[in-house]
């Protein structure tokens, strides 16, 4: 067996140059799959980051549409709510869609009117100034929590206390204090898509509840005691409610981890169709050491003739050029992990974000690039082995 290695080794080491621009073929195609791998790591990890930060981890409650004109949501159910066991904590949301403005700068905007608890469950951070009072609750203070994004572009830095903006109401446009600035998330999708997402806006629900001329909620979030069936619970929470209005179906509850760990799954078949895409150009750069073994076969007849004509088996000759092939994947899968690892943790680094390496991905890979070289090697191999010694030592 190690007089086989070396020998393909040597055969390998002869033509230098030609070995070369197969082992780059190969490598180029593993880059490709784990540049694409590493791009939808990085994706899915960005928009969990993100969905983290708006608190999607335990349940909402919210009136169902065909019982919305007589299901009530408010401060009753929200008392109702939190009698319940499996809750540990719940908070009301209000959300509107709306246009901030201050004098030099205008833009989209997502308003929540949230309670002082909603830090607990939407996992505000905040990075200035201060989070909503009970004070600003009670008086219907006309005060504020902006994204950091939306005060860099509005005064080009992030700390904007004491600072007034401006919130387009449904009747009248009201000015509001801006009194702290909070973080988002890691604020990556602001960046790259910033002007299809708006920005946050945090108020008072009583204040918007006065602004949009309501007095119930648009939703009650809801942070579950620990539990193991979070269906379950909610469907002990929804029946609690139906139970006190005397209605069956008027309410429901939506998991969002569930929502979450669904768009994941999806995140992550995407991932998987654009790496199997990349696998795509593998296969083909493997095409190339089949194409280069049909030429050294050519090249070397008489050499496997002679090596025959001494004795050598049609197995020695097969196993010695399958060697050639493996040799050039591996080499060409290793320089291409390399490579495509590099690429990625300073493109991921550019950005801060974090990335890991997959070893089941590192193993997956190699092994593919071993058997795409192995098939597409056996066919020169065969015909290798299937020569004759008379015909090929007639041959020059």
């Amino acid at each position: 067996m190690l007089d086989l290695l070396r020998s393909s080794f040597r055969s390998l080491f002869i033509r230098k140059f030609r070995t070369l621009l197969t082992v780059l073929g190969v490598s180029i195609g593993v880059l490709s799959v784990v540049v694409i791998s590493c791009i939808g790591q990085c994706g899915t990890g960005v928009v969990t980051s993100e969905l983290e930060s708006l608190g999607l981890n335990g349940i909402t409650i919210s009136v169902s549409q065909e019982e919305k004109a007589y299901a009530p949501l408010g401060e009753d159910e929200l008392d109702a709510v939190l009698k319940c066991d499996e809750v540990e904590e719940a908070t009301p949301v209000l959300m509107q869609t709306t246009g901030v403005s201050t004098k030099r700068y205008d833009s989209s905007a997502f308003v929540w009117g949230i309670d002082t608890t909603a830090e607990k469950i939407i996992s505000i951070q905040v990075i200035h100034g201060r989070m909503l009072q009970l004070l600003d609750i009670q008086k219907r203070q006309h005060v504020c929590l902006v994204d950091e994004s939306f005060a860099e572009q509005a005064y080009g830095r992030k700390n904007i206390i004491g600072k007034t903006i401006t919130i387009q109401g449904i009747s009248e446009t009201r000015e509001y204090e801006v009194v702290g600035i909070v973080k988002t998330g890691t604020g990556l999708l602001q960046n790259f898509i910033g002007e299809y997402i708006p920005t946050f806006v945090y108020v008072p629900y009583t204040t918007f509840q006065d602004v949009l001329g309501r007095t119930g909620f648009d939703q009650i979030a809801v942070e579950l005691t620990e539990t193991k069936d979070v269906d379950k619970a909610g469907e002990a929470i929804i029946s609690s409610l139906n139970e006190k209005i005397g209605l069956t179906e008027a309410y429901v509850s939506n998991d969002l981890a569930k929502q979450r760990a669904s768009l994941m799954s999806m995140m992550d078949i995407v991932t998987l169709i654009l790496t199997a895409v990349g696998g795509i150009s593998l296969v083909v750069a493997s095409l190339s050491i089949m194409t280069i073994m049909l030429v050294s076969v050519s090249e070397r007849t008489r050499e496997i003739g002679i090596k025959k004509a001494v004795g050598a088996s049609r197995g020695i000759i097969l196993t010695e050029f399958l060697l050639e092939a493996a040799f050039i994947s591996a080499v060409g899968c290793v320089v291409g992990l390399g490579i495509g690892y590099t690429i990625s943790f300073i493109g991921a680094g550019a950005f801060g974000i974090q990335l890991t390496v997959d070893w089941s991905f590192i193993a997956g890979i190699s092994l593919f690039s071993l058997v795409c070289g192995m098939v597409f090697g056996i066919y020169p191999a065969i015909k290798a082995s299937r020569l004759k010694p008379v015909d090929a030592l007639r041959m020059e």
